[in-house]
C-alpha cells in the first residue's frame, strides 16, 4: 500500500509523528486482506473481530512531508486464534526501511473471547506465507 505524508502526518520539525506509522500499518493490514477477498466490517458482521494484541516497532529513520511510502504486510506466524504480521514502512525513492514492525492481531468474537480463525482465512494466510518462503 502506498502512502503520501502530508502536512498534517508531521511535527513541528516537518517528521512524521511516531503514532502515524502505526495509523500506516492499520490501514496496510484492512488493505491486506481487502486484496484477498476479505471487508473488515463483514467478518466483524459475521463475529470475527481481530484486535491487535501485541505492537513492536523500531523507527529506523524519519519520513518526512510529501514522502512517498510503501507500507509491506506479510504474515510470519499463524496460531490457532492469532496470526503475526511483519510490517515494513519503506521510501522507495531510496530504498530505506523508515520503520519495521511485528503486529499480533487476535482473532475474537462479539462475546470478546478468543475463537479459531476462519479455515479461509487461515488458508489464505497460509498461502500468502508459502509465496513469500
Amino acid at each position: 500500500m502506498e502512502v503520501r505524508i502530508y502536512y498534517e502526518d508531521t511535527d513541528a520539525g516537518g517528521v512524521v509523528y511516531h503514532a502515524n506509522y502505526i495509523k500506516y500499518m492499520e490501514r496496510a493490514r484492512t488493505e491486506f486482506f481487502r486484496s484477498h477477498g476479505f471487508l473488515v466490517a463483514e467478518l466483524a458482521d459475521n463475529g470475527f473481530i481481530f484486535p491487535v494484541v501485541r505492537l513492536e516497532i523500531d523507527f529506523k529513520s524519519p519520513a518526512l512531508h510529501d514522502d512517498l511510502l510503501s507500507v509491506t504486510t506479510s504474515p510470519t506466524r499463524i496460531g490457532g486464534s492469532s496470526v503475526t504480521f511483519n510490517q515494513k514502512i519503506v521510501r522507495p525513492s531510496d530504498s530505506r526501511v523508515l520503520a519495521d514492525g511485528m503486529v499480533t492481531l487476535a482473532c475474537i468474537g462479539q462475546t470478546l473471547k478468543a475463537r479459531r480463525i476462519p479455515l479461509e482465512i487461515r488458508q489464505m494466510l497460509e498461502d500468502e506465507m508459502e509465496s513469500v518462503a
